[in-house]
């Protein structure tokens, strides 16, 4: 049985830093799938799409925009793409791609497979800039950090429960807790806490919404819980810039 995820939140499951699609001279060629299908969703369900789970040695997916494909590709948020047509996260698609024998499809593997397939089908131009954006610095608290190294071997990212209030996963770099971050504040997040290493998350915080709960801020519950800190300043951010995409893909 082909196991799947819900479409909720991404780069906590694929982010490293992000490569171009575009090869660099006297790079080696970037590695494409074998066979792949795409085909507009029939039944566009942007609340209810998925995708599979990493090696399984295969990519299926279902009801996802072409932003949130890019995303996938190159493990960033929407508010780190740039130049972006308006149907870019209005037009859905369903995937099924199987990369060359021997072939997991970790998530490492998927991310080039992927860039590839958008530019074969999508016709894809794309550059990167580095934009100073107003947004936190991911620092380490005074006290040093109080950090639970990770138990198990759950595949980096791994979500329990990342919801208003609730920041709890399973093996997470400090990038990927700074991306969980961004959408609990609402802003970027930049890892400068220089901790490596992976670590079992759980952070119970009040949300804004809700002004009378018992349970400290998001603030003071990661300085309390992780030993780590969130600085107002300005903070770089990766930008892909799409140079050109076709909405109509490549027939299969």
């Amino acid at each position: 049985m082909l196991l799947l995820h819900r479409f909720v939140l991404i780069s906590a499951l694929l982010h490293i830093p992000f490569a171009l699609a575009q090869s660099q001279p006297g790079a080696p060629a970037q590695p494409s799938f074998d066979a792949a299908t795409i085909k507009p969703s029939d039944k566009a369900d942007p609340a209810n799409g998925y995708w599979s789970f990493p090696g399984i040695g295969r990519f299926y997916a279902h009801s996802l925009s072409v932003q949130f494909l890019i995303q996938m590709a190159f493990g960033i948020e929407g508010n780190q793409i740039a130049g972006k047509p308006p149907w870019l996260d209005s037009d859905f698609y369903d995937i099924e791609a199987k990369p060359e024998e021997g072939i997991k499809l970790s998530s490492d593997e998927l991310k080039p497979r992927l860039q590839n397939l958008l530019t074969e089908r999508f016709h894809l131009a794309t550059h990167m800039e580095t934009k100073m954006v107003r947004g936190y610095a991911l620092v380490v608290a005074k006290g040093g950090p109080k950090l639970q190294t990770t138990k198990g071997d759950h595949f980096p990212g791994w979500r329990i429960n990342v919801s208003a209030g609730h920041l709890e996963g399973l093996n997470w770099s400090m990038p990927i807790l700074a991306t969980m971050l961004q959408h609990a504040t609402g802003s970027p997040v930049a890892d400068e806490t220089g901790v490596a290493g992976s670590f079992d998350v759980r952070v119970r915080y009040a949300p804004d919404s809700e002004q009378d709960s018992a349970l400290p801020t998001l603030y003071t519950a990661l300085r309390e819980t992780l030993g780590l800190e969130l600085k107002a300043q300005r903070i770089p951010q990766q930008v892909l810039v799409i140079d050109h995409i076709d909405r109509v893909p490549v027939a299969n």
